[in-house]
């Protein structure tokens, strides 16, 4: 699909544009620029003419490698960019022809040595920088241990001897030892100190305690505020913890059980003027460390700036050249390897374009042979193209969604511009619900510039892709919603008042009976007084259900009138005799009589009982009508109908299967041939889709396969029918649930008279009317639209069996995400 550009010729909606298989003859000097030109054009689907060849063996594998490593390149500028803030500026497209992709090479890999230099400088840095702060933490929450350790110890001391007991004692930091004891008999106690994870510190201190059978003594010290781990670079809670031990074999233990909790280690002298003269000396590497750690981020950024100025412009730049590599390995090379041959297929209204493209490439190569440009004939299939506008494009994807139409096949799409808004409104009607979504989809149109830039979510990106769909469903809403004079549930009299009055007083509840008509009937829709609660089937009601038939059978007969159009357009006369004409008996025998007798009702006022009349129709059609009669002779055109119904079920059964037979038999003792059209622009496609004059005829295959149509027909008949009923229940539970919103919320809270409950009242209300009727009603109604098209209407007609047409395109490349 693409949109039409205004040098093209009208656009033809119903069929697919005519299409013809090409063959491009390029010299090798031009095959590069030929290739970029036709990517601007983006109306040529390349054909890969080497299948037999691996990626590995084609003719350019080393250019898309090459591509492959400069777009790895721009990926990490890009992951950079987007670590430190940095947004690309936006770039002309056109500037790609004016760089050469070996400079962007050579910058691209300067660029890249020089950011990952900075970034292992800063990683250095910064790891430095985050072990000195996670020693300075050491140094103070240890030195503060040790340093109330040696006023405990001093405060012991002078209270010993203000007691004079026993002998003088030694200063000692932490243990005081009796000078008694000989010193060859002291145990010296080394430390380890430094920073735990918190949540693995109780099992850290556990499993120090059990591996050396709790000779050691811990303490530990919460720090308030998150570190950054100098090895992974994260935020982490942690503590700062003192080991004490005695012996090598519990040093060597204690290491490697900090190195298995990823206990980071800091030495630490228990000597206080060491201490101060420690963090000193960590204070001022720390303000050198942050002085350097700025300026080489500031250098970052300017060198990541600079790389965002042309980030576009040489992304777009590596993805076109990717992109031509990739079409050159599907050329072949010719004979001479001179020339590379290329097949595709193209819209017919592109020759003159794709030529001109290829004597543009050729002038500004300075090729002294130019391109040929030939139509080969063929009877495979080609792909289907509808061009599109921004108006038409979701309508299409939304048919394409069933299946891509076959080649000039009745594209559906056509009359689900206007069928399926419209469907959606029959379940949707409020013209106050249809404002609130046109506001909202009016936000999306007039912002679409900004929005079509910009980086949506998954959901808003669908709803602003379908802006223009959602602007006709309101629009249709509104205009159902007037019709069934309902704002938010409320009737109005809005073009005048109602043409019925109460005759008295009692009648004041009552829907129609009591009332009398005092005035000129109400001009536009339904009249506000027909809006009724009570037992009877409210009037609107029955109105809803009947529309729901006759715009159900009315859909049907379309979908069967477009497979006539179908069968004439590919010459099938079988499928005109013995599918259409007996399709249309058979709907229209039934549904089509009953849609008849609604309108005969509506018109007449009659009282009869259609339930009834198409009941015994079947179970009893001798019968006489009585009160049930709406036309005279109506029993003999009911066994007339009847009777062509059951008549044209054996039609679409048995005669296609024998004619097949018979045409297949006939292709064998040559009487089918004819001389073929000598035209070099020709395509000769097949109704069938190909060529098959040479396989089986299996009679018993055709014969089922038509069985299953015709009973899936007959039987889809009545169930189809009977499945647009769900526009009368949607549009009836739509109603009821606004009816309630606005009943049981609103009015009950205004019925308080209290300001508080009111505002509550209001504010439940909007968000019940915009969560439930204007959110979940809305896509329920959608999905139903959705169902009605692709089940009950698209199945009369429509195979979807084609392949979309997939243009070489620049546009579509630089939209894609790699």
């Amino acid at each position: 699909m693409g949109e039409s550009g205004g040098c093209c010729p009208p656009m033809d909606l119903m069929r697919s544009e005519p299409m013809q298989l090409v063959q491009l003859i390029v010299p090798m000097e031009s095959a590069h620029l030929t290739v970029s030109y036709l990517g601007d054009l983006g109306l040529v689907q390349f054909k890969d003419l080497n299948p037999e060849k691996s990626p590995f063996q084609r003719t350019y594998a080393a250019q898309i490698k090459r591509c492959g490593e400069m777009a790895r390149k721009i990926r990490f500028f890009k992951d950079q960019m987007s670590k430190a803030g940095v947004l690309p500026k936006d770039s002309l497209e056109n500037g790609t022809h004016i760089i050469d992709l070996d400079d962007v090479e050579v910058k691209l890999g300067e660029l890249e040595a020089e950011l990952v230099e900075i970034n292992a400088n800063n990683d250095k840095l910064q790891r430095s920088y985050n072990e000195l702060i996670e020693y300075k933490l050491v140094l103070d929450k240890a030195g503060e241990f040790f340093s109330s350790a040696h006023t405990s110890a001093t405060a012991q001391q002078i209270e010993i001897e203000s007691q004079q007991v026993g002998q003088d004692l030694l200063e000692a930091p932490l243990l005081q030892q009796d000078k008694s004891i000989d010193s060859s008999k002291q145990v010296k106690l080394g430390f380890l100190t430094g920073l735990v994870p918190r949540e693995k510190s109780m099992v850290f201190e556990r499993i120090l305690f059990r591996a050396t059978r709790g000779n050691v003594f811990i303490r530990q010290t919460v720090i308030e505020e998150p570190v950054i781990d100098p090895n992974s670079g994260e935020k982490a809670e942690k503590n700062v913890f003192v080991v004490f031990y005695s012996g090598e074999r519990a040093k060597s233990k204690i290491l490697k059980i900090c190195e298995a909790f990823g206990a980071n280690r800091y030495p630490f002298s228990e000597d206080l003027g060491k201490q101060a003269q420690m963090i000193t000396e960590v204070s001022g590497r720390l303000t050198e460390l942050k002085t350097t750690i700025d300026a080489g981020l500031g250098h970052r950024n300017i060198l990541l700036h600079a790389i965002g100025d042309k980030f576009e412009l040489w992304n777009l730049k590596v993805r076109k050249e990717k992109a031509i590599y990739h079409t050159l390995n599907m050329l072949s090379l010719d004979v001479t390897k001179k020339c590379l041959v290329a097949e595709g297929w193209s819209p017919v209204f592109a020759s003159n374009e794709i030529q001109n493209a290829l004597k543009r490439a050729a002038v500004d190569s300075n090729s002294q042979v130019g391109s040929i440009f030939q139509v080969l004939r063929t009877k495979e299939l080609p792909p289907t193209y509808f061009r599109t506008n921004k108006f038409t494009s979701a309508i299409q994807e939304i048919v394409d969604a069933y299946g891509v139409a076959k080649y000039q096949e009745a594209n559906p799409g056509v009359f689900t511009i206007v069928t399926f808004p419209f469907l959606f409104a029959v379940m949707f009607g409020d013209w106050g619900h249809g404002i609130c979504l046109l506001l909202a989809t009016m936000y999306l149109i007039v912002r679409e510039k900004k929005l079509s830039s910009q980086k949506l979510g998954d959901i808003m990106e669908m709803a602003f892709g379908g802006r223009y769909v959602i602007m006709m469903m309101s629009l249709f809403s509104i205009y159902t919603g007037l019709i069934y004079n309902e704002f938010f549930s409320i009737p109005y009299p809005l073009f005048a008042p109602s043409a019925y009055d109460c005759r008295d007083a009692s009648c004041s509840e009552a829907t129609t009976i009591g009332l009398i008509k005092v005035r000129d009937t109400y001009p536009f829709g339904l009249d506000p007084v027909w809006h009724g609660t009570r037992s009877e089937l409210p009037f609107l009601n029955s109105l809803k259900m009947k529309m729901s038939i006759l715009l159900g059978v009315s859909q049907m007969n379309l979908g069967i009138i477009m497979s006539y159009f179908n069968a004439r357009f590919f010459k099938s006369s079988v499928n005109i005799w013995f599918q259409f004409i007996p399709q249309m008996i058979f709907l229209n025998s039934l549904f089509g009589y009953l849609s008849v007798l609604i309108i005969i009702k509506w018109c007449t006022g009659s009282q009869a009982d259609l339930y009834h009349v198409m009941i015994y129709m079947f179970l009893s059609p001798t019968d006489e009508l009585g009160e049930n009669q709406l036309f005279p002779h109506q029993k003999t055109v009911q066994l007339v109908l009847l009777f062509l119904a059951l008549v044209s079920v054996p039609c679409m059964l048995l005669p296609k299967p024998f004619i097949l037979k018979k045409q297949h038999e006939a292709r064998h003792q040559g009487q089918s041939y004819a001389p073929l059209e000598e035209t070099d622009e020709s395509l000769h496609v097949e109704a069938n889709g190909g060529s098959h004059g040479h396989e089986e005829f299996e009679f018993s295959e055709i014969f089922v396969h038509q069985l299953i149509h015709t009973i899936e027909f007959v039987l889809g008949a009545v169930s189809n029918t009977a499945s647009y009923l769900r526009l009368w229940a949607l549009s009836l539970a739509h109603s009821e649930l606004s009816s309630v919103f606005y009943e049981k919320v609103l009015l009950l809270a205004w019925g308080y008279n209290n300001w508080l409950i009111l505002i509550v009242g209001i504010i439940v209300f909007i968000f019940a009317t915009v969560g439930v009727l204007l959110v979940m009603e809305t896509l329920s109604a959608f999905l139903h639209a959705l169902r009605l098209h692709w089940v009950e209407f698209q199945n009369k007609f429509y195979e979807g069996d084609g392949y979309k047409f997939a243009p070489f395109s620049f546009i579509l490349t630089a939209n894609e995400d790699e």
